[in-house]
C-alpha cells in the first residue's frame, strides 16, 4: 500500500499550529516501518533537513508549478506520476481538485467562518470556497477536538461517521544543554522581572491578546505587594492584524512591563514557561489549544478561555475564564499570583492531563483511518 501525503506545511522553517501538526505526523510515520506501507510525499520546494531522511518506503516527490499547486500540479502528478498511492492525505483544509484516488483531509477548526473579520480578505475567500469543495469530496476528514466536529458537521451538512476525531500530540520534553544559559541571563537579555506571566501563541485577533494586555493593566492597578515587579511576556510571530495589539501596552502606559519576544528557540522557551507565574490563552476560539498543554507539560500552572476546544485541552486542569470579560482574565491572573497552594495543584493535575496526550498515539490513529480508507473498510 502507497500512502500519498501533502508534506508541503511540514517543509518550513518556523513551525506553529498546523505546521507543528504536518510536522509532528511525518516524523511519527516515518518511525513506523511496516513492510505492508510505502509513503511517498508530495513538495513543492525541496525537503528542508528537518523532515525525515529518505530511505526505502519513504521517498519525496518535489514538482511544480508552485502557484495552485494543490489544484493543477498535483492532480496532474496523482493521474500521471508513477507510483499512484492508494490513499492521499492532507494534512491542509485543502484536497486536490480532481483526485483518482480516495483523499482524507485534515481541518483544525472553522475560526474562518466565525471570525471572518479576523482574516485578509485573499485567505477568506480561499479557505472558504476550498475547504467547502475538500470537505464535499473527501472519503474522510479528521479533525482535533470534539468542538471542531461539531461544527464541521453544522456548517458542512456531511454524515457524523465522515468526520472522525484524532487528538493531537504533544511534543517531547526540550532538555536543556549544559551550554545552555539559565534563567538569569535571559532575564538580562530580554529585559524581563523575576515574576512574569506568559503567553505563548502568533499575535493576531482571535488570540484575544488585547484584552489580556488590559486585564494585565488592572493587575497593575492592583496595589498588591505581589504585582509590583510582574512583567507580561508575549511570545509569537506576527501573523496578520497585528497592529492593535503592539499598540496597546503604550496606550495602557504599560509599555515598560509588556515583553514582546517574536520567535525564541525551544530551548528559550522550556525556561520561560518553568519560570512563569501562570501561562495564559484567552483565545476567542481554538481547534485545540496545544499551548495548553505545552504549558502543563512544563509544569506550568494555566489560564485559558471556556470557550470553543480549550475546556478539552484543559480538562480540569486549568482556571477558566470568559474571554470577553477583561475583569475576569484579571481576577484569575490576580489569584495565581498571590495564591501558591493554587498553583501547585494546577501543576500536579496539569501532569496527569498532559499524560493523555501523544504525537505516537496520533500517528497511529491516524494511519489506521488511512488505511481503512485506501481499503474501502468501515473505521
Amino acid at each position: 500500500m502507497i500512502i500519498g501525503i501533502d508534506g508541503n506545511e511540514a517543509n518550513v522553517k518556523s513551525k506553529v499550529g498546523i505546521s507543528e501538526y504536518a510536522s509532528q505526523l511525518l516524523r511519527e510515520f516515518s518511525q513506523y516501518q511496516a513492510s505492508r506501507i510505502k509513503y511517498q510525499v508530495f513538495l513543492k520546494d525541496k525537503p528542508l533537513k528537518t523532515l525525515p531522511e529518505e530511505r526505502e518506503g519513504w521517498n519525496y516527490s518535489v514538482f511544480g508549478p508552485r502557484k495552485l499547486w494543490t489544484q493543477f500540479a498535483l492532480p496532474a502528478h496523482l493521474f500521471f506520476g508513477s507510483h499512484r498511492p492508494n490513499v492521499f492525505f492532507s494534512t491542509t483544509h485543502y484536497a486536490p481538485r480532481f483526485s483518482p484516488v480516495p483523499t482524507v483531509v485534515s481541518i483544525m477548526d472553522l475560526s474562518y467562518l466565525y471570525f471572518p473579520e479576523l482574516f485578509k480578505k485573499s485567505d477568506l475567500l480561499q479557505l472558504r470556497n476550498w475547504t467547502a469543495y475538500s470537505v464535499k469530496k473527501a472519503a474522510k476528514v479528521l479533525t482535533i477536538s470534539n468542538s471542531s466536529k461539531n461544527d464541521i458537521l453544522k456548517e458542512y451538512n456531511v454524515p457524523e461517521d465522515k468526520v472522525q476525531v484524532i487528538y493531537p500530540g504533544i511534543k517531547p520534553l526540550v532538555s536543556l544543554a549544559p551550554h545552555v544559559y539559565g534563567m538569569n541571563e535571559l532575564q538580562a537579555k530580554y529585559g524581563i522581572s523575576d515574576k512574569f506571566v506568559l503567553f505563548v501563541g502568533t499575535l493576531q485577533p482571535r488570540k484575544n491578546i488585547v484584552r489580556l494586555i488590559e486585564a494585565f493593566a488592572e493587575v497593575l492597578k492592583n496595589k498588591n505587594s505581589h504585582n509590583v515587579d510582574l512583567d507580561l511576556v508575549i511570545v509569537g510571530k506576527k501573523g496578520w492584524l497585528y497592529e492593535e495589539i503592539l499598540a496597546a501596552p503604550k496606550k495602557l502606559g504599560i509599555e515598560e512591563k509588556v515583553k514582546f519576544l517574536s520567535f525564541v528557540p525551544d530551548d528559550e522557551l522550556t525556561l520561560l514557561y518553568k519560570h512563569a507565574v501562570c501561562y495564559v490563552l484567552p483565545s476567542l476560539y481554538e481547534g485545540f489549544g496545544l499551548p495548553v498543554l505545552e504549558a502543563m507539560k512544563y509544569e506550568c500552572p494555566v489560564i485559558t478561555s471556556n470557550v470553543s476546544s480549550l475546556p478539552e485541552a484543559g480538562g480540569d486542569a486549568a482556571l477558566y475564564v470568559d474571554p470577553e470579560d477583561v475583569s475576569d482574565i484579571a481576577k484569575k491572573i490576580e489569584q495565581l499570583v498571590v495564591d501558591k497552594k493554587l498553583r501547585e495543584e494546577l501543576i500536579e493535575k496539569g501532569k496527569k492531563q498532559v499524560a493523555n496526550f501523544s504525537w505516537e498515539k496520533t500517528a497511529r490513529e491516524t494511519l489506521k483511518v488511512l488505511e481503512a480508507v485506501a481499503t474501502e473498510r468501515k473505521v
